[in-house]
């Protein structure tokens, strides 16, 4: 009988090491080398192979000329879920393995569950090693009125029964709640440690790629705010989508981290209700329903998630520091973004804040990458410190440059046209985006600007 390996892997990225080191080579963290006791390979990939070749068969797998292999898309699968579908690139790919990671109780399992019960073209096998069928039951009467005849419930932690009821079922969908619970008898260590997560991601990783059948991973988030288990999870893995939000707030925001057949940058947003989550169709009307005139601190953006443009409420605060060291604090924004900002509101601007506190929040729980928010910051921070508020329908689209410019934005006439359809009246956008830009569709007034004081003295005269 083979003797078991002993093996050192960083938790963190995932580099693996013969003995135990105090700091990563790899990654740079230092205490991450956690031991792990690896399985005889050859029992390992025997029964992990003979898992996935008697359900679909092996394939004759040889190495082809690069001009003769087909460049067409495969058709996506759809998801009857227009955020999910974004998200994901357009749909779910054949053959892919996405990952869905997100906090306790964030509401990853009642978006999976309602997203399935929506599909009724798909035969789907839902795995679950954390709840009991009764209680999938009752979470799907409060989501949906019935239940179609397509899904079928599975409570099982054992990745062999699991491919054995595959085998006999055949789904077109597999779905695997969470891979944190499930375990493989070919490593000798308990459920969600760095082996049993990495033997069986890896074992359904190659069920997707040889069958055509793509798989769902749910997974945890650890006290870091990262996906729990090896780094090399989310290698292996096409998608990497995370479910984001406050338990709080109403709404939850799915973000692709990584994404083969995607853009990264696409975002979705649901409001959380007491029969599911609802798919926001317009952010922008739901992120400005509270009246704010005359108010100050107060400066609204418009913004650009992926292809989705939306509007969104910049609010500042800014008061003198009361303990002798200014305080700076972003909420949904960059916090060394703003410390740019300010700075250059006091080179370029003149306007003295060193001794004062200030804080940002962006409306609506949301965090936002966009560069056309610095306009709206540095806008809404100046009418705080003022106490002068901005005039309503005004919005503004601009990036701060550190020389105190407004340098231009991409989709200019997206954000224009956003503005214009929810009823503002008049935009700032940087002076460069005007160039090919017919003024004339627009029902708008447009002011472009080239600097940071030309911006503020149409907000303020």
């Amino acid at each position: 009988m083979a003797k078991d390996k002993i093996a050192y892997v960083c938790s963190h990225c995932g580099q693996e090491s013969a003995k135990w080191v105090g700091k990563c080579p790899s990654c740079g963290q230092w205490n991450t080398f956690k031991e792990i006791r690896l399985a005889p390979a050859s029992k390992a990939t025997a029964t992990a192979s003979h898992a996935v070749d008697s359900t679909y068969g092996n394939k004759n797998n040889r190495p082809q000329r690069l001009r003769d292999i087909s460049s067409h898309d495969e058709p996506r699968i759809d998801m009857h879920d227009a955020e999910l579908n974004r998200v994901l690139g357009g749909g779910l790919v054949p053959g892919s393995i996405v990952l869905l990671g997100g906090e306790p109780g964030i509401g990853k399992s009642t978006l999976t569950l309602q997203t399935i019960l929506g599909i009724s073209d798909r035969k789907i096998l839902y795995v679950s090693g954390e709840e009991s069928a009764h209680q999938l039951k009752m979470r799907a009467e409060r989501i949906a009125s019935q239940s179609p005849d397509h899904c079928l419930i599975l409570c099982e932690t054992s990745l062999e029964n699991i491919f054995a009821q595959i085998k006999e079922v055949m789904p077109d969908v597999v779905i695997i709640d969470s891979i944190q619970t499930i375990s493989t008898d070919t490593v000798d260590s308990s459920p969600g440690s760095i082996t049993q997560v990495r033997e069986c991601a890896a074992a359904l990783l190659r069920f997707a790629k040889q069958s055509g059948v793509p798989v769902i991973l749910i997974g945890h988030i650890n006290k870091e705010g990262t996906l729990a288990g090896p780094k090399i999870l989310e290698h292996i893995v096409d998608t990497v989508i995370q479910f984001e939000g406050d338990q709080h707030h109403l709404y939850r925001i799915l973000r692709s981290i990584k994404n083969r057949f995607g853009s990264t940058s696409e975002l979705g947003i649901y409001e959380m209700r007491n029969n599911g989550l609802r798919q926001v169709d317009n952010p922008s009307e739901l992120l400005l329903s509270q009246d704010h005139e005359g108010l100050s601190g107060i400066a609204i953006a418009a913004a650009i998630e992926g292809v989705r443009p939306f509007l969104l409420e910049t609010q500042a605060l800014v008061s003198t520091a009361a303990y002798g060291t200014p305080q700076r604090s972003a909420t949904g924004f960059d916090q060394r973004r703003l410390n740019m900002l300010l700075a250059v509101l006091e080179k370029r601007v003149g306007f003295k804040l060193i001794q004062k506190d200030v804080f940002v929040n962006i409306a609506g729980g949301l965090r936002v990458t966009d560069l056309a928010m610095d306009l709206s910051v540095i806008a809404a921070v100046l009418s705080s410190n003022v106490d002068t508020p901005i005039e309503q329908g005004w919005c503004m689209a601009g990036e701060v440059g550190l020389s105190g410019e407004v340098r231009p934005v991409s989709r200019i006439d997206q954000r224009i046209s956003e503005a214009q359809k929810l009823g503002f009246t008049h935009i700032i956008v940087p002076a460069h985006n005007m160039q090919g830009i017919d003024t004339s569709r627009y029902h708008i007034s447009i002011t472009p600007v080239r600097k940071v004081e030309e911006a503020l003295r149409a907000l303020f005269g």
